[in-house]
């Protein structure tokens, strides 16, 4: 048989129980007395008797383990104050009845339908009655508390009296639920409302930060306006101090430059015309005859002159006059020594023609009160030039039946007519 051992209810520790050798002595009888017998009652089958006998022995040894405990060393203590449970198998073999009795008994404890004691140690057992102790005097303190009450209530005011309270209560008791009724109203009118705050708090929140992204945006511009401006305003002020500067300006004069390189005239750093002392090569002359074509027009568009039978067209070395006249026939303004004379008879009537534009000019330069009077006189229908310095010399402005010193004198004078031209355009037209 396997060792017997019991348990504290409350604290779950193994019960060491210590008795007296007489108490120890007279331990071993009962349990030895209640042994079961190896035989069963006579006329009983051996397996009938065996399952008879070891139900017996259970219950017997159940019953006689209630007043039976097992001490440290394993033997068996008596003890008849409290009922114990037998813990443990006693035998190995056990007939189908006794196991289905012993799982019923099982399932019963666990549901609680059955009660069950264990046993307590000592110091559990000591704070059992101590709590017993405690309960039992609150116990009596609330009996006598009541049997105050009642005394007192016999005493107190007579049942109107509490009965017109009770209603001054019930009174009291409907104004604080109507009060109640109203304050949830008021709380859920205020929920409502709340919710409508939070929900126009939100959208006040999103157009405040719209504002303040469109604010930066528009500061950002401004930003960018005011850099603008005083980029306009410097720009400005730089368009003004060279507008300045440039009324100041004489355009014709920084243009144009007309001065005598000993007896050659020279117009913007090219000498028009050639002596045999001073040769000078026709890709200058004709370069000079393109400046003094570009002079006569800048000088036709002041005045606002428009040009009969023939128009200067300034191109440089290669310039022209084209006709007017509806043929549309060009005079070349520019010659090379060696070619065909026929081209140096073309050339000759483009000085002439240009002589002409040239009258026309100091034409229209002549009228009015502060009109221009050219220094050398001009001779449009023979081409001369007429010198005022050598008592009315007339010098020709041809090439064919002339001498180098004749044709660059009157390309001189007609310089000379220019630059008294650009003096007077520059004092009446240019000067504010």
């Amino acid at each position: 048989m396997s060792s017997i051992r019991f348990l504290c209810q409350c604290c779950h520790q193994p019960l060491r129980l210590t008795q007296d050798s007489s108490g120890q002595d007279s331990s071993q009888a009962p349990a030895a007395s209640e042994l079961p017998s190896a035989q069963g009652p006579p006329g009983e089958s051996p397996e009938e008797s065996s399952t008879s006998r070891v139900e017996t022995d259970v219950e017997n040894l159940q019953d006689g383990a209630s007043g039976w405990t097992l001490a440290g060393d394993g033997e068996m203590s008596g003890y008849s104050s409290r009922k114990f449970t037998l813990l443990g198998k006693l035998v190995s073999g056990r007939s189908l009845n006794s196991i289905q009795k012993a799982t019923g008994g099982l399932f019963d404890i666990l549901s609680g339908k059955e009660d069950l004691d264990h046993p307590l140690c000592e110091d559990c057992t000591d704070t059992l009655l101590e709590e017993l102790d405690s309960q039992l005097t609150v116990s009596e303190s609330d009996c006598q508390n009541y049997k105050r009450c009642l005394v007192a209530g016999a005493r107190s005011e007579d049942e109107e009296a509490l009965r017109a309270e009770l209603r001054g209560v019930e009174r009291e008791e409907a104004r604080l639920e109507q009060q109640l009724q109203d304050v949830e109203r008021n709380r859920e009118r205020a929920a409502v409302a709340l919710e409508a705050a939070r929900a126009e708090t939100t959208m006040l929140e999103r157009q405040e930060r719209r504002q303040h992204r469109d604010c930066s945006e528009l500061h950002w511009q401004l930003l960018e306006l005011r850099d603008e401006l005083r980029s306009v305003e410097n720009q400005l002020q730089l368009a003004q101090t060279q507008l300045a500067r440039l009324e100041k300006t004489n355009a014709f004069r920084s243009v144009f430059e007309i001065r005598k390189d000993g007896p050659v005239a020279v117009i913007n750093d090219f000498r028009l015309g050639c002596l045999p002392t001073v040769p000078v090569c026709w890709a200058e002359i004709n370069a000079a005859w393109g400046q003094a074509a570009l002079l006569l027009v800048a000088l036709s568009h002041a005045v606002g002159l428009e040009f009969r039978r023939y128009r200067p067209v300034p191109c440089g070395s290669h310039s022209y006059l084209k006709s007017l006249a509806g043929d549309g026939a060009e005079l070349p303004l520019y010659y090379a020594r060696g070619r065909c004379p026929r081209l140096q008879d073309r050339f000759d009537q483009a000085m002439v023609a240009f002589l002409d534009c040239m009258q026309q000019f100091t034409e229209e330069a002549e009228k009015g009160e502060r009109g221009l009077r050219m220094p050398c006189r001009i001779h449009v229908d023979r081409g001369l030039l007429e010198d005022p310095g050598a008592s009315g010399r007339l010098c020709s402005i041809r090439t064919h039946g002339n001498t180098e010193e004749g044709w660059t004198q009157a390309l001189s004078l007609m310089l000379t007519n220019f630059e008294w031209s650009l003096a007077w355009v520059s004092l009446r037209y240019c000067q504010k």
